[in-house]
């Protein structure tokens, strides 16, 4: 996946949002703990006011207060411990053994009778301290005064607990945060499914014109981009099939009036008007060589896509016409063409395209053409080199340009290379020119069929 995928994007989107859920879930989950543990504190330390204030005294021979009953938590009992109580009443204090020679430094806040407060102080060790305080009158048997009676406990231990809840917690986490995200990739890869069959419909139709995407097999959601498609395709096929057909009813209509021109050349020149004989049947020609690629446009619209043809009979079939004409019959011919190589175009297709390139390389060669063929992948190149002067390495590219005629380049290749180009398109193919030292080689590569072809035989033709 690379970072212009849409899966991995949506992954990656699904995997921020899992972890974000689950840091909030994690932070909420640990104040949730956090307070349940103060209210079980709160309540716990209640309990200890109510044990102390029932413990609570008259000494019968001094008459002094004093707890006679200590709340049963041995923590009470050890210096500085974290867990305190503390009687304060008449500037006189009672405290735990925990607290040693501390006291609670109280608030001074006016406390209704049996009201709770509630403060967080500082400790004897500077430690925070949750503490939950009391005012009592006493009964007359205890002596009836007014005591503040308050028990703390340490924050620390609340929050220790509250720490190692949130470390127990992480690796189940993680284990969750996992499965999330595996379970969004799977969810992504199901969702992003339909794409994968949108692009094998393209391949099909790419391959036969005549082929639709349909809606079997799509979720309701793709069936109207589908059928808007399908609608699409049927309505720009109907308008190419009537553009190219008047195209090709224009050049049918062209080419019997220029043969009749060209068979009025002859009549000039047999009544001496050589000139004006020469002038009118450079011009036919320049014509007829336009309404020939008409024609050629106009057949490729006719292509279903599932044509099939062999090399080398298309090969030996435009040889047999170029190595007859002057240029051609005084070169040497160097075939290495698979005979079993074939390849998914229309044969008279293939016969233009290479008629253009071999008569081409004829008339640019100087002593030897040779045309063979390379397996690449699920493709054919067929590959004609010529050792004639070739073309400057920067006019390759303008020369493979649309519409670049042989009047208007200064290197002399023309037409016959644009309808090759053109035809290579249309049968999903490539057609490239490569300079040599000396001469020129040209790729026509297209689609091949039946897999990987056997290298061919050499064969001289004069």
């Amino acid at each position: 996946m690379t970072r212009g995928s849409l899966r991995l994007r949506l992954l990656l989107a699904g995997a921020l949002s899992i972890l974000l859920a689950l840091a909030l879930s994690a932070t909420g989950l640990t104040v949730l703990f956090y307070r349940h543990v103060e209210r079980r504190v709160d309540t716990e330390l209640g309990v200890f006011l109510d044990q102390i204030v029932s413990g609570l005294a008259q000494n019968q021979e001094t008459g002094a207060l004093e707890l006679t009953r200590t709340p049963s938590d041995p923590r009470f009992e050890v210096p500085l411990s974290g867990l305190y109580w503390q009687v304060s009443f008449d500037d006189k204090v009672l405290r735990s053994r925990s607290l040693w020679d501390n006291v609670l430094q109280l608030p001074d806040d006016e406390l209704a009778h049996g009201a709770l407060h509630r403060h967080v102080l500082p400790g004897p060790l500077s430690e925070d301290l949750l503490t939950l305080e009391r005012s009592v009158r006493l009964s007359p048997r205890a002596g009836g005064q007014t005591v503040r009676v308050a028990a703390a406990i340490s924050l620390g231990d609340v929050r220790s607990a509250t720490r190692d809840f949130a470390f127990d917690m992480l690796p189940y986490l993680i284990l969750l945060a996992l499965f999330l995200i595996g379970a969004a990739y799977i969810q992504v890869t199901i969702g992003l499914r339909p794409l994968h069959r949108i692009r094998q419909r393209l391949r099909a139709i790419r391959q036969d014109p005549d082929a639709r995407f349909g809606t079997a097999g799509f979720p309701q959601e793709i069936e109207p981009m589908a059928l808007e498609l399908d609608t699409l395709l049927t309505d720009r096929q109907a308008r190419i099939e009537k553009a190219r057909a008047r195209a090709g009813d224009l050049a049918h209509g062209l080419k019997t009036p220029l043969q009749v021109l060209l068979g009025d050349v002859e009549r000039l020149r047999t009544a001496g008007l050589n000139d004006i004989a020469e002038d009118v049947e450079h011009v036919a020609h320049t014509m007829q060589r336009h309404v020939e690629r008409e024609l050629a446009r106009a057949r490729l619209a006719t292509g279903t896509g599932q044509a099939v043809s062999n090399i080398r009979e298309a090969v030996d079939r435009v040889l047999s016409v170029v190595s007859r004409t002057p240029a051609g019959a005084a070169l040497d011919w160097v075939l290495d063409v698979d005979e079993r190589a074939n390849v998914v175009i229309d044969p008279d297709d293939l016969a233009e395209a290479l008629g253009n390139l071999m008569e081409n390389a004829a008339r640019h060669a100087r002593s030897r053409v040779s045309v063979r063929t390379l397996s690449e992948g699920d493709r054919i190149t067929i590959r004609i080199e010529d050792d004639g002067p070739g073309i400057p390495e920067d006019q390759i590219e303008k020369m493979l340009k649309r519409g670049v005629r042989l009047d208007q380049s200064a290197s002399g290749t023309g037409l016959g290379l644009a309808i090759v180009q053109e035809i290579a398109e249309a049968w999903g193919g490539t057609f490239r020119l490569c300079p040599l030292k000396p001469g020129l080689a040209a790729e026509f590569a297209i689609h091949a069929i039946g897999g990987k072809p056997e290298s061919g035989k050499t064969l001289r033709a004069r």
